[in-house]
């Protein structure tokens, strides 16, 4: 089982090998499988952020809250 608690899978992918070794060099992974796992890993924890700070802008939008630019720093 992986981190998650979930089912690991064989799978056979075709990958750019220079893109793995800069990708491990970027996540300092020991392995090629280290480094796949992590960057899917950071692909779905910046899903997640996307989809919260969306949420908090709609949430914000319809509030009715205005902001106003009280130190004049701001074009017209």
């Amino acid at each position: 089982m992986g981190a998650s608690g979930n089912r690991i899978a064989h799978k056979h992918f075709r990958l750019d090998s220079t893109k793995i070794k800069r990708a491990q060099k970027v996540l300092k992974a020991r392995t090629e499988t280290e480094t796949i796992e992590r960057a899917l890993d950071a692909v779905i924890s910046e899903d997640e952020k996307d989809r919260l700070a969306w949420a908090a802008f709609e949430r914000f939008a319809k509030s009715g809250a205005r902001i106003r630019d009280v130190y004049g720093r701001l074009e017209k």
